[in-house]
């Protein structure tokens, strides 16, 4: 039987607000397997990105377990590789550096891969980005599209396997968001790391990802699990294939029924 990359169980979340309890995540359990693509999709303000937080360590869960290759991870950090919203680049170092970071700050148990990282490997893969050319220059120079590339792989060239990304083209327009969305099928397919991915969009979930959690409004839980039948590789055109848009319709339909029955709660 395989390792999953990541598995979460029955983790709960709650906070306190004015001496109030608010229930944010309830009994979320969710597996992603090594080379896998996983999305998210869910209601604003559905836990998402706190679930995130616990992966990553920065939250502590009311109950539940955090489990990386079979090991339970729960509170502890540097397991994950992180993609925020925003780029989150450092706007006095320039790309080449900013890109650096993730080797330069890799945790000490995972030394011995980061030290794997060459300089040769770092101009590969901007290269591969399309920002060859701009080593030199600072984020202020670069589109929002370039610097979320960038952004990418410096978390691609962290020495940890699992990747979260936290909707990281929400802030940019369309004709860019559709560029790097094609862009970063081609390079996973390459580099096949595990992902966790959240999104609102559910036709970018279905293009990117092998299966899909769909979760519940607040306090959140899994209202259904989406295998994405689609192969590999995928392009564009998907998106007008009459199965693709069925898909679509079954999860949009799902996220209006759980709106719905929570605003008659």
């Amino acid at each position: 039987m395989k390792v999953p990359a990541l598995e979460v169980k029955q983790i709960a979340l709650s906070f306190r607000e004015k001496k109030k309890t608010l229930p944010v995540l309830k009994d979320i359990s969710l597996t992603v397997q090594k080379g896998e693509f996983i999305s998210i999709v869910g209601p604003s303000g559905s836990g998402k990105s706190s679930l995130f937080q616990i992966i990553g360590g920065l939250l502590d869960p009311g109950a539940g377990s955090v489990h990386m290759d079979g090991e339970v991870v729960t509170g502890e950090r540097g397991h994950i590789s992180y993609m925020p919203q925003q780029p989150a680049l450092f706007p006095w170092r320039t790309i080449i550096d900013n890109i650096k970071l993730s080797s330069e700050v890799a945790p000490r148990m995972h030394a011995e891969k980061s030290g794997k990282i060459t300089q040769e490997d770092i101009h590969h893969w901007i290269k591969q980005a399309g920002l060859e050319g701009f080593e030199e220059a600072y984020p202020h120079m670069l589109s929002g599209g370039m610097q979320q590339r960038a952004a990418f792989v410096r978390a691609l060239l962290s020495p940890q396997e699992l990747m979260l990304l936290d909707e990281p083209f929400s802030a940019l327009d369309a004709l860019t968001r559709s560029e790097m969305q094609e862009w970063l099928l081609g390079i996973w397919e390459q580099y096949r790391r595990s992902v966790l991915f959240i999104t609102h969009n559910i036709e970018e979930a279905l293009l990117l990802s092998d299966r899909i959690y769909v979760f519940s409004g607040r306090p959140s839980t899994v209202l259904h699990e989406v295998q994405v039948p689609f192969p590999r590789p995928r392009q564009e055109r998907i998106t007008e294939d009459p199965e693709f848009l069925a898909l679509k319709r079954e999860i949009s339909g799902l996220l209006r029924a759980e709106k719905e029955q929570s605003r008659l709660l």
